[in-house]
């Protein structure tokens, strides 16, 4: 089920928006009638995600982007808003992440963690600020729970979404004079997505031991992620800016820590091991 808002005429950018729960947000939006773009590194991902979306029958655009590379993030905008016109919503939401404890995690997969969740998402806000519609313009970041909740395996993503979180918060303030609100979204565990597959639930064990931790007692879907993303996005939420909501069913900060931290220690067991 997913709620009903009318987003005709407006222009929703997604990044990182053609796969998970990204690209269920870029379909909710294209679902209420908004003109959608998205953004990811990968072209074949990429041409996937606009041949969905184009199926929902309003205005897509699909571009090449690495948010680690500032000029191409600011191209992308570019070649968007002269199709589109400025941006109403955006969608932050490119990541990386595996699980490594810190003693054995190298310089460089640190550092390739914070270049894309923190560093990244820097570019994005930044080229993008001349493109929102001011006033208007709604940023949503796609933060984690391991920004508040220190987790084993995690040190690099846990540093990466804690800075995400402050920048949200910074920008706020700096930004929320010009009529643009700023907010995180910290998703729970999310069934049918590569993330919760690879990282929360390899086995059935994993993935039994982790739903039982969620005092909801099940999974979320993307469209639990979609529909506040629309809220946020939306003049119902007018007022609400420089906050960090998470939508988790009311405990993901622990079922995802244990979930986490237990397939962190079977990774590490193993690679000791081989």
């Amino acid at each position: 089920m997913q709620i009903n808002l009318d987003f005709k005429g407006r222009h929703a950018f997604v990044f990182g928006g053609t796969t998970g729960i990204n690209f269920g947000i870029a379909q909710a939006f294209a679902r209420q009638g908004a003109s959608v773009t998205v953004a990811s590194r990968k072209r074949e991902n990429v041409e996937a995600a606009s041949e969905v979306l184009a199926k929902f029958g309003g205005p897509v655009h699909g571009v090449c982007a690495d948010v680690r590379d500032f000029d191409a993030v600011g191209q992308a905008f570019a070649e968007s808003v002269e199709r589109f016109g400025p941006v109403d919503v955006l969608v932050s939401g490119a990541a990386g992440n595996f699980l490594c404890e810190a003693k054995d995690m190298s310089s460089n997969g640190f550092r390739v963690v914070v270049d894309i969740d923190l560093v990244g998402t820097f570019h994005v806000l930044r080229q993008a600020y001349d493109h929102l519609r001011k006033p208007g313009a709604s940023v949503i970041n796609i933060t984690a729970p391991q920004s508040f909740v220190p987790m084993r395996y995690q040190a690099h993503a846990s540093a990466a979404k804690a800075g995400v979180d402050q920048l949200t918060r910074v920008l706020a303030l700096e930004w929320g004079g010009d009529g643009i609100r700023i907010n995180s979204i910290s998703p729970g565990p999310i069934e049918d997505t590569e993330g919760f597959r690879r990282l929360m639930a390899p086995t059935e064990q994993d993935r039994a031991a982790a739903q039982a931790h969620v005092p909801m007692h099940r999974f979320g879907a993307v469209d639990d992620i979609a529909n506040l993303a629309l809220f946020l996005g939306s003049p119902y939420a007018g007022y609400i800016s420089g906050s960090l909501i998470p939508c988790d069913g009311g405990g993901a900060l622990e079922s995802v820590k244990t979930a986490l931290e237990l397939a962190g220690r079977s990774a590490s067991a193993a690679s000791k091991s081989a």
